[in-house]
């Protein structure tokens, strides 16, 4: 795939001013090859014939779920705060479209920043182990380079999931390089580093980037990246998201114009950090060739977390314990839940300080809340998106059970989303007990949401922004995807 912007591009030897020659020698390979040149070489090298029927089967399915987590959270109050920032402070640009507002288009890397915070505006988009939500981070991205390709030149949808895969296959190889990063977060948001590498190495494969050019747009990427994990349950979350996007984007397109970072930003160096600033236990790995023999992709290992209700992804085990206790409850009383009914709620869940919320004041913090979820998967026996609205927040009911409830985190509980489990014992007025544990919520990669119910999400999601028929497009053209001659037949539906 050759862009118009590659196209411009000097040859290196040529904008140095050295003689092509001498540019050749110091191009000869290093006599043990470095753990950032190994990534380079696999992100400018892998070809779609690694991609297995399981590796397209699963990432289509992250590819649609993300687009409807996008489009309904193009509903929210800080997707609009950005959009309006955007649209305010910089030139218009009349080139990648923008999730939900039709006829908007912003510059590339602009859109790409603003569909990723719609995205995770709802903390709707998808969830991996080790912990963080790739496609958020990938697929706005590739999306607005789409967009930027000339009219007469066409990215099949094998491409273009390609492309999105590299991103994915990035995220994923670099946390599992350390330990720290297989546990619920505590220092910084995984998505703002790991996402802004995967984006970078996503959009440097899409513009056919040479492997020098691809380990540069890393290392690029590592310099943008980083998010405090105090800005969790806030409406900054999101942008965190949405520059993971936009960054690896602007990251890449640095790359094919020349510019040039660190040769081992992956590789462990003594006294100077490059990617081990952000896990002090990396210990990293090279990538093998994919000419070599063939590659396995992580996601063929591991399945994607897709999440039932918009919150944080530990909340999906307290709130099927839960509502197996409100089953209980309704089939032993009166049909409904009522505070009268419960004197003590108790929540034995990880220790992790940001989602534990006894009484959250708004829906960023009530979507990082154990014991709002926990109480309203109680009270109705689900969480939904309706859940986070004021009203629902503010009933008398939901607020006379948060009252009521205790948390312990037992030992054998960890803050890892591959052990954690979540229990809820609530007591009776009358001293009886109830229980409910949930081990593995349906929609785990152990548990995976079923097409049937991972379509009936995205139509609940899309619906609310694109009409029926357009919805029913979007789901067909991304069913067809890795078939396509043409990926902008996807971005045609979504405009």
């Amino acid at each position: 795939m050759i862009t118009t912007l590659q196209k411009t591009i000097r040859p290196l030897w040529a904008v140095r001013g050295m003689h092509k020659s001498a540019v050749d020698v110091l191009r000869q390979p290093a006599p043990e090859e470095t753990v950032t040149d190994s990534f380079g070489k696999f992100i400018s090298e892998i070809k779609p014939q690694h991609l297995s029927s399981v590796v397209l089967h699963r990432s289509k399915r992250m590819v649609l779920d993300s687009i409807g987590v996008g489009l309904i959270g193009s509903t929210t109050d800080v997707f609009e705060l950005a959009l309006q920032h955007c649209q305010h402070m910089y030139a218009p640009d009349d080139i990648s479209f923008v999730y939900g507002r039709r006829g908007t288009r912003l510059s590339p890397t602009l859109a790409a920043f603003v569909n990723g915070v719609a995205t995770h505006s709802m903390d709707f988009d998808d969830t991996w182990h080790p912990a963080t939500h790739p496609s958020g981070a990938v697929l706005p991205a590739v999306l607005a380079l789409s967009d930027m390709m000339p009219a007469n030149s066409k990215t099949t949808g094998l491409d273009f999931l390609l492309a999105f895969n590299v991103g994915i296959e990035i995220q994923g190889r670099l946390m599992r390089f350390s330990n720290e990063a297989h546990n619920i977060p505590k220092r910084f948001h995984p998505p703002s580093v790991v996402g802004t590498m995967g984006s970078a190495a996503a959009c440097a494969h899409f513009l056919s980037l040479d492997p020098s050019q691809c380990s540069h747009a890393l290392a690029i990427a590592a310099s943008l990246s980083g998010a405090p994990m105090a800005n969790a349950a806030t409406q900054s979350k999101p942008l965190h998201i949405g520059n993971a996007s936009r960054l690896g984007l602007e990251a890449a397109l640095l790359a094919s114009r020349g510019l040039e970072a660190s040769p081992l930003v992956l590789d462990a160096v003594a006294g100077v950090a490059g990617f081990s600033a952000f896990y002090e236990d990396y210990v990293p790995q090279p990538l093998e060739s994919p000419s070599d023999g063939g590659h396995i992709f992580l996601l063929e290992e591991q399945d994607m977390g897709f999440k039932r209700f918009p919150a944080h992804l530990g909340m999906h085990w307290v709130a099927d314990a839960a509502a197996s206790v409100h089953k209980l409850l309704v089939g032993a009383g009166t049909g409904t839940v009522s505070p009268a009914q419960v004197q003590d709620i108790l929540l034995r869940v990880p220790k992790s300080k940001y989602i534990n919320r006894p009484f959250p004041e708004s829906e960023h913090e009530a979507r990082h809340s154990f014991q709002f979820n926990a109480c309203s998967a109680l009270l109705d026996g689900e969480v939904t998106v309706q859940s986070f609205t004021p009203a629902a927040m503010s009933r008398p009911d939901l607020l006379a059970l948060l009252s009521r409830v205790r948390v312990e985190h037992p030992q054998d509980n960890p803050a890892n989303f591959n052990r954690m489990y979540a229990e809820v014992q609530v007591t009776l007025v009358g001293g009886d007990i109830l229980k409910g544990r949930c081990d593995t919520f349906y929609g785990h990669w152990r548990n995976p949401l079923t097409t049937e119910s991972l379509v009936k999400k995205f139509r609940n999601n899309a619906g609310v922004v694109l009409p029926p028929e357009k919805v029913e497009r979007v789901i067909d053209v991304v069913e067809e995807l890795d078939r396509l001659g043409d990926c902008r037949t996807l971005l045609s539906q979504l405009q």
